[in-house]
């Protein structure tokens, strides 16, 4: 990316996101590399507390790929990525937690890192990128960097590496390119890279904790700055959209003339400052054309590098400023330019300051009264992304969209030889029509102060959208009939009164009154939340259908809650917030923030024994809101069976392991064994002990993350059915199955595997135990790995006969698997079908495949299968295949079934959810897959369609 000369402001550029460090001052010399656990950086502590809430996802996996033409070494290139996970220990690191702080701890550098091989066609990377990228990483075990190399052909490959944002910036990136194409040259010529050693991040985190207590002039300097700053506005959407979750994201790209950044450079030389200033000047100026606010902030990137033993730094060190700029009077864009710079000059002088402990110092300032944060929008300049560079090869850039917005709203000026205007916007935070306003009025703002820079800010592009036209519906209606568990919903607004709302769930153990509410917080704007939502057993009406508001109970009575429950949220918030709580105190009012809640919920959750976690918290906010959704999920405990003492070793002989039973295919699993009068061990996290414990069933405490519990779990049974998994996590799946594995001793043990490890296999029919065909997911490849660990191990050291039954969709009459049938692989065709909206499937013969739909199983049929493997092991692979449906005969059932009059249409185009076209033999198992009466694909699907949530 090109650089301006060096000026005053030349400070600026340590904010550049891609490798724009400069040397302020010298950094004091590395010290010795201390062992042990060390403590987390400010900014790492911001990735976890992320991952802990829940909030992480993909916003914070690092893709980097490039497409190399030209020969390809793989053995070089695995000896590569050895090298340099073991040269920089925080790519090798795992993130734990000990009286609620986190820390980090080095882990053994691997032997070897053997990139996965995929073989597919150039056009199909995309697909297999994206979800490569999508995978999340487990930070307990660790986020070693994964390597996915796609062979397009002899000389043709993608690689990608992806890592997590806790281990890696900007500028690491730059250091792995470029050391990960010395060790690769070095390894084809069969010599030994001379790199010299590189500083550690660890000793980094340990350094700037011991300088905490240094911080506090920069505090006082951030408390000052940001006083009365209020959290922005945006115009939030009516309801969030229905194919992505809160943190989707949209993306609106206008290209820019080339001269556009070269005017805008010679704008800054003029007005001493940099590019970057120029463009966060026009960031500020389309916000405010945007919001029609002067008093705004907009967080921009710090770089914590200094001098020049920190350029071989691998790590996160990158810290949010906060820059606030005041955009009144109509002032021109130069006079802005002007404003931003002295603004951004100030920030910097305090940019040591990490960015959570000025929200710390905030307190409640630092978001609103809704829980808004602070920092709503970012900006940037995108510069030439980094690429791999490896001899002998032609390199190229390969985009790859995670589709998570880490901030509601970014604006970047791309800076490359195809300049555009970019907006990135969250769409559950940000109006869809807004946000494709925005982005066509930011790049018409830049070419206009590109051509005239002295023009005022009410003459540049831009203005505050206008209302949406209103609905007959209130936009908290349509969320709550747009959830699955409503059946229908009202919204009143009384004279004088606040805002009521009323549902009808679709059967026992929908949602709660809190976590409805909590839905309708997240999405829309304060005043569209209503004060409460009352559940009824159906709505009352006037005689011409309509709801009857005079028939509907008003707002609640709400006396302070009572009860145990009730005294361990008070004592909690106490004991954390140093304050004494009233019923409705706000959790952020009292000075509450993201690790706080984490530890709220952990104290909570081990004194109560209920499920909770940190982003509850957040959500429910009061003690009040917290007392009733820890009541709502005790009432659901007490409605189910006591649970039986956790054992600790086995004291009955044939006792079964079975892991997932709080899943559909576990819960039938255990209904077999329980029928044979079995005795079971089953494996569940201790919130979850009652939806499992039983006559017959003893509970032991861990889950697939729990290394040790799994252990000795294994050991404490006589048979293994391990039915758990977690479906987004195939590292967690492989570790927990290698766990397992180690500890087996005795007598069988059965896998309940997937058809999704056969991959794309060549012909329509598959055989049982065939080999894998490519393209193969990182789901399917998890699951073919845990086969292997286990078939190797099995027969050995006393070990019995081992099992992987490899089943397709499952169909039952189970919450989870209804749940599976909405939203998972057939969610596409349910959602349609249940709005209303056309069903489009794949024509016969298109690509030239006569045969388009799925593979199902009955989840009692399976259970059947998977236990009859105990007595008789089949020492390999099986199918447990019930039946195949086409999806035109699926379409026709769910229309039917919801009462949906969508059109059922066929084209010559297959989406990816629909682009399923085997059929599998089941022989080995056939006897179990016999189905019982009711046990049709007809039956059991009117019984997962229906409104009962039996």
């Amino acid at each position: 990316m090109p650089t301006d000369t060096p000026t005053t402001a030349a400070l600026q550029e340590e904010l550049l996101r891609r490798a724009r460090s400069r040397a302020a001052r010298p950094a004091p010399a590395p010290e010795t590399v201390r062992h042990g656990p060390a403590p987390l950086s400010h900014a790492q502590r911001r990735m976890w507390l992320m991952d802990r809430l829940g909030q992480g996802g993909a916003s914070y996996s690092v893709p980097f790929a490039t497409q190399l033409r030209g020969p390809l070494d793989l053995d070089a290139l695995a000896s590569a990525l050895t090298a340099l996970v073991r040269r920089h220990e925080i790519l090798r690191t795992r993130y734990g937690q000990q009286d609620g702080e986190p820390y980090q701890e080095v882990l053994p550098a691997p032997e070897a890192m053997a990139p996965r091989v995929v073989e597919t066609a150039a056009e199909g990377a995309g697909g297999l990128l994206a979800e490569e990228a999508h995978r999340p990483f487990d930070l307990a075990a660790g986020p070693v960097p994964r390597a996915l190399v796609l062979r397009h052909g002899p000389q043709d490959h993608t690689i990608l590496l992806t890592f997590h944002h806790i281990a890696l910036d900007g500028a690491s990136l730059e250091t792995v390119a470029g050391e990960l194409a010395e060790l690769y040259t070095a390894a084809t010529g069969g010599t030994a890279a001379e790199q010299p050693a590189p500083p550690q991040y660890a000793d980094f985190a340990r350094r700037e904790q011991a300088a905490t207590d240094r911080l506090e002039q920069g505090l006082r300097h951030w408390e000052a700055r940001l006083d009365g700053i209020s959290p922005l506005r945006l115009p939030r959407p009516a309801h969030p959209p229905a194919d992505g979750g809160t943190r989707s994201a949209g993306t609106h790209t206008a290209p820019l003339d080339p001269r556009v950044p070269a005017a805008l450079r010679e704008l800054g030389r003029q007005r001493r400052a940099t590019l970057f200033t120029v463009a966060l000047a026009a960031g500020f100026a389309a916000l405010h054309r945007f919001t029609g606010q002067d008093d705004l902030v907009i967080g921009v990137a710090g770089s914590h590098r200094q001098g020049a033993e920190m350029r071989g730094l691998v790590g996160l060190c990158v810290n949010t400023l906060p820059v606030r700029v005041n955009a009144g009077g109509d002032p021109s864009f130069t006079v802005l330019v002007e404003r931003v710079r002295e603004a951004l000059l100030d920030a910097q002088q305090s940019r040591e300051v990490p960015f959570d402990l000025i929200l710390e110092r905030l307190g409640a300032a630092a978001r609103d009264t809704d829980g808004t944060a602070l920092i709503r929008v970012s900006a940037d300049v995108l510069g030439e992304p980094t690429t791999l560079r490896l001899p002998g090869t032609v390199s190229e850039y390969v985009e790859v969209g995670a589709g998570e917005a880490k901030f509601d709203l970014s604006f970047a000026l791309v800076d490359t030889d195809a300049p555009a205007g970019l907006v990135q916007y969250g769409r559950a935070a940000l109006d869809e029509e807004a946000a494709a306003a925005l982005g066509v009025h930011y790049g018409a703002l830049l070419t206009a102060v590109a051509d005239d820079p002295d023009l005022r800010l009410s003459q540049l592009p831009g203005a505050v959208p206008a209302p949406r036209d209103k609905t007959d519906a209130h936009p908290a209606e349509t969320l709550l009939r747009a959830h699955p568990g409503v059946a229908e919903a009202a919204v009143l607004a009384p004279a004088g009164g606040p805002l009521l709302a009323y549902a009808v769930l679709r059967g026992i153990g929908g949602p709660t009154p809190a976590e409805l509410r909590s839905r309708l917080r997240a999405v829309l704007a304060p005043e569209l939340v209503p004060a409460a939502v009352t559940l009824l057993d159906a709505l009352p009406r006037t005689a011409d259908g309509a709801p009857d508001p005079a028939r509907l109970p008003g707002l609640p009575s709400a006396p302070a809650p009572e009860g145990a429950r009730a005294e361990a949220v008070a004592e909690g918030f106490a004991a954390l917030l140093g304050r004494q709580p009233r019923p409705d105190d706000d959790f952020f009012l009292l000075g509450g923030h993201s690790l706080v809640a984490v530890q709220l919920a952990e104290r909570l959750r081990g004194a109560l024994k209920l499920p909770l976690t940190g982003l509850d918290i957040m959500q429910a906010r009061t003690p009040r809101a917290v007392t009733a959704l820890l009541d709502a999920r005790a009432e659901e405990r007490a409605a189910a069976p006591t649970v039986t003492a956790s054992r600790p070793r086995r004291s009955r002989e044939g006792t079964v392991l079975v892991t997932g039973g709080t899943g559909g295919v576990g819960a039938f699993v255990l209904r077999e064994l329980a029928a044979q009068g079995r005795p079971v061990l089953a494996l569940a996290r201790p919130e979850s002990a009652h939806l499992v414990a039983g006559d017959g069933v003893d509970v032991i405490e861990g889950d697939l993350t729990d290394v040790a519990g799994l252990r000795k779990a294994v050991e404490s049974a006589d048979a293994v059915i391990h039915a758990a998994c977690t479906f987004t996590r195939p590292e967690v799946d492989v570790t927990a199955m290698a766990a397992m594995v180690g500890a087996w001793s005795r007598g069988p043990f059965v896998f309940v595997s997937s058809v999704d490890a056969y991959g794309h296999p060549a012909g329509e029919w598959v055989a049982e135990e065939s080999a894998p065909g490519q393209p193969l997911s990182p789901y399917g490849q998890a699951k073919l790995d845990c086969e292997a660990l286990l078939l190797r191990a099995a027969g050995s050291q006393g070990r019995g006969g081992a099992s992987a039954v490899r089943s397709p969709l499952v169909w039952g009459p189970h919450q989870r698997l209804r749940d599976q049938l909405r939203w998972g692989a057939t969610g596409l065709l349910y959602q349609a079908a249940r709005e209303g909206r056309p069903l489009v499937l794949p024509r016969p013969g298109t690509g030239g495949h006569a045969w388009f739909g799925a593979a199902w199983v009955h989840a009692a049929a399976l259970a059947r299968s998977v236990v009859s493997c105990l007595d008789a092991p089949v020492h390999g692979v099986a199918n447990a295949v019930s039946g195949h449906v086409t999806w035109r005969d699926l379409a026709a059932t769910l229309t039917e079934l919801l009462g949906s009059d969508s059109e059922i249409r066929e084209a010559d185009e297959v989406h990816p959810d629909l682009d399923h076209r085997w059929h599998y033999h089941a022989d080995r198992l056939s006897p179990s897959l016999r189905l019982q009466p009711g046990e049709d694909w007809r039956s059991v699907l009117a019984e997962m369609a229906g409104p009962s949530e039996r």
